[in-house]
C-alpha cells in the first residue's frame, strides 16, 4: 500500500482539518482526481489524489484533524511496493482537559461523531514543524443547551440558520450538518415551539457555571500560536497621536487614505518598512510595499497582503480591499496572499476603541492601528474649533528600529493624512 502523507497546504501550516471525503475505500481513482477537502487555519482547498490506483485506507473521518507530513490516505498502486506507516496515534494535549470527576477527556469521554464542514469567516481588522501521528475527533460544544461541533456550527452561520430553532437528529441530541441543511431548504417546517422540545445535559466536558471548555480550532488555534511567538521575540513599543483630517474633501475613503498615508511614512523612514531577523541579526528595508490588512472573523484573526500599495491609485487600493474582504467571506483567499506582507495596518476602529497596542508579526517590524473617528476641540487662531481626528496607535520592534524613527515616521503619516485629499 502506496501511503499519501498530508503535505503543507499553506506556509508552515502544521495541520488542516477533513471537510469532506470525496472518495471511499475501495474506489478506483486516477492521478490529481479529486481526492478530499481540507480546512487549514487560512483556507479551504481541494487535495488532489497522488496516484492512479485504489484507495485502500483512508486516514480520518470527517472532522478530524491530520498533522502535516502524517498518513492522509493509503493507496494500492499496480506494480508498485507499499510503504511503511507507523499508525500509532498520539495523545493529543486537548484530551487532557480534566472532566467533572478529575480524571481528563480520554479517559472519560466516548468518541465524538466526526463534523461535516470546516468553518468559515467574516469580517475585516487586525493579526522547523514538530509533528505526530495524532488524528483528533472534533469537540462538541454545547452553549444554552444546543449540541452542535464548531464546523457545524459555521455552517449554520454561513447559511443564516438558527440552531435554537433546529430539530436534532444525530446521536444523544447533536445538531448534523444534515439538520442544518434541512433547515436551511425549509424554513417553514422549523419552528420555534418545534425546537423547544427540551435537550439533554451536556453528558462530556468539564462544565462551568458559565460555559464548557472547548477545543481551539483553525484560525483560532492560528492566532494564538502567532501571537505566542511574537510576544517571545519581539521587544515591541508603542507610540500615539491625533491625525487631524477637518481638511479633507469630501468622499474620502478612510482605509485607502491609511494605506497611502504608510507610504508616506516610509519614504521618510524605510526602515518601518522593513523586516528583521533577531538569529542572524540582519534587516531588509523593501523598496514597495505590501500591506498586511489584519482580518478579524469569528474564530480569530489572521493577515492578507494588500499588494503594491505604493504604486496603487485609490481606486486600485479600493478594489483591492472589497477583493479580499469577499475571498475572507468566501474562505477563498489564495496562499500568496497570506505571506510576504512588509507592515501591517488594523483598522479597529470600525467597531470602536481609541487607542491600542497592536501585536506585530515577524518578521515585520511595525503596525498601525487606527481607532474610532472622534470630533476633538483644537485651538485655531487664538480660538478654538471642532475638529474631525483619527487616533493612531504605532506598534514598532525596537530591536530593529530606533524611537526616533518610529516618531518621524508617525510625524510623516500625521501631515500626509492632514492633506485635503
Amino acid at each position: 500500500m502506496k501511503i499519501f502523507k498530508l503535505p503543507d497546504l499553506g506556509e508552515g501550516l502544521p495541520d488542516a482539518e477533513i471537510v469532506e471525503w470525496l472518495v471511499k475505500e475501495g474506489d478506483a481513482v486516477k492521478l490529481d482526481d479529486p481526492m478530499v477537502t481540507m480546512e487549514t487555519a487560512k483556507a479551504v482547498v481541494e487535495v488532489p489524489s497522488p496516484y492512479t490506483g485504489k484507495v485502500a485506507k483512508l486516514y480520518g473521518q470527517e472532522g478530524d484533524v491530520i498533522e502535516t507530513g502524517k498518513p492522509l490516505a493509503g493507496f494500492d498502486v499496480e506494480g508498485e511496493e507499499g510503504d511503511e506507516v507507523d499508525e500509532q496515534p498520539i495523545e493529543d494535549s486537548s484530551s487532557e482537559t480534566p472532566g467533572e470527576d478529575g480524571k481528563s477527556r480520554e479517559e472519560t469521554e466516548e468518541s465524538k461523531p466526526a463534523a461535516d464542514v470546516a468553518p468559515e469567516d467574516a469580517g475585516t481588522v487586525v493579526g522547523a514543524m514538530e509533528t505526530s501521528n495524532a488524528v483528533v475527533t472534533e469537540t462538541i460544544s454545547s452553549v444554552g443547551g444546543i449540541k452542535v461541533t464548531p464546523a457545524v456550527r459555521a455552517v449554520a452561520r454561513k447559511l443564516k440558520v438558527d440552531l435554537a430553532l433546529v430539530i436534532p437528529s444525530g446521536k444523544d441530541g447533536i445538531i448534523t450538518r444534515a439538520d442544518v441543511e434541512s433547515a436551511s431548504r425549509n424554513p417553514d417546517a422549523v419552528t420555534p415551539s418545534a425546537a423547544a422540545a427540551p435537550r439533554a445535559a451536556p453528558a462530556t466536558g468539564r462544565t462551568l457555571p458559565s460555559g464548557e471548555w472547548e477545543a481551539i480550532r483553525g484560525t483560532r488555534r492560528t492566532m494564538a500560536r502567532v501571537m505566542s511567538e511574537s510576544h517571545k521575540q519581539v521587544v515591541a513599543t508603542t507610540l500615539m497621536d491625533d491625525a487631524d483630517i477637518h481638511h479633507w474633501n469630501y468622499g474620502q475613503n478612510i482605509t485607502v487614505r491609511l494605506l497611502r498615508c504608510l507610504w508616506a511614512g516610509a519614504r521618510v523612514e524605510p526602515g518601518l518598512n522593513a523586516w528583521y531577523d533577531g538569529e542572524q541579526n540582519m534587516r531588509m528595508l523593501h523598496k514597495g510595499m505590501d500591506v498586511g490588512m489584519a482580518v478579524d472573523t469569528p474564530d480569530g484573526l489572521f493577515a492578507a497582503a494588500l499588494r503594491n500599495v505604493h504604486n496603487s491609485s485609490a481606486e486600485a487600493m479600493r478594489a483591492s480591499i472589497n477583493r479580499l474582504k469577499e475571498n475572507v467571506n468566501n474562505r477563498s483567499i489564495p496562499p500568496e496572499d497570506l505571506k510576504g506582507y512588509t507592515i501591517m495596518l488594523s483598522n479597529f476602529g470600525v467597531f470602536a476603541g481609541r487607542y491600542a497596542t497592536p501585536i506585530i508579526n515577524p518578521p515585520c517590524v511595525c503596525i498601525v492601528a487606527a481607532g474610532k473617528l472622534v470630533n476633538e476641540v483644537v485651538p485655531v487662531l487664538g480660538g478654538f474649533e471642532v475638529h474631525k481626528t483619527i487616533p493612531l496607535s504605532l506598534t514598532f520592534d525596537h530591536r530593529a528600529v530606533t524611537g526616533g524613527e518610529a516618531a518621524r515616521f508617525l510625524k510623516a503619516m500625521l501631515e500626509d493624512l492632514a492633506r485635503p485629499e
